[in-house]
């Protein structure tokens, strides 16, 4: 059994007009609906902007600019029935392609090829949906005026 650990990742919101862009998916042992921004894990050696950068290139095959980022975050919770510890910067981007923030969802791809649907939300729809993670990001975009 492999120790648990503190997981380092980089997430991008990728505001536009009072939405951010995230993917919807249930925790597997409660059921929950969760709302989580795109990105992942930093590698060793990688910085965080570079992180995001990569992470979504391979995720949703769109490359990004404007990358800044907004805050870190420091995240202590359960999913799949097991306890997590990550520290999260969290970035804003732009897409190069302009035409996405356009639709309602862009279909993209996790490292291990499941396929899923990102969609943007704003607070109302998490409100409905459930709950934007890791905890703390709600607050701290509201902070920043960039989500209602």
């Amino acid at each position: 059994m492999q120790a648990p650990r503190i997981r380092f990742l980089a997430l991008c919101v990728f505001h536009h007009q009072g939405r951010i862009l995230v993917n919807v998916f249930d925790d597997p042992a409660n059921g929950q609906t969760l709302c989580r921004p795109l990105g992942g894990g930093i590698e060793f050696g990688e910085l965080g902007v570079d992180a995001i950068a990569r992470e979504i290139l391979e995720e949703l095959g769109q490359p990004i600019s404007d990358v800044r980022l907004l805050g870190t975050l420091e995240s202590l919770f359960t999913y799949a029935g097991k306890p997590g510890h990550e520290i999260v910067q969290v970035y804003d981007a732009r897409f190069v392609d302009t035409t996405l923030y356009q639709r309602d969802w862009l279909d993209g791809h996790e490292s291990n090829g499941s396929p899923f649907r990102a969609r943007w939300c704003d607070s109302d729809d998490f409100a409905r949906i459930g709950p934007l993670v890791p905890q703390g990001l709600q607050a701290l975009l509201r902070d920043l005026a960039l989500l209602g």
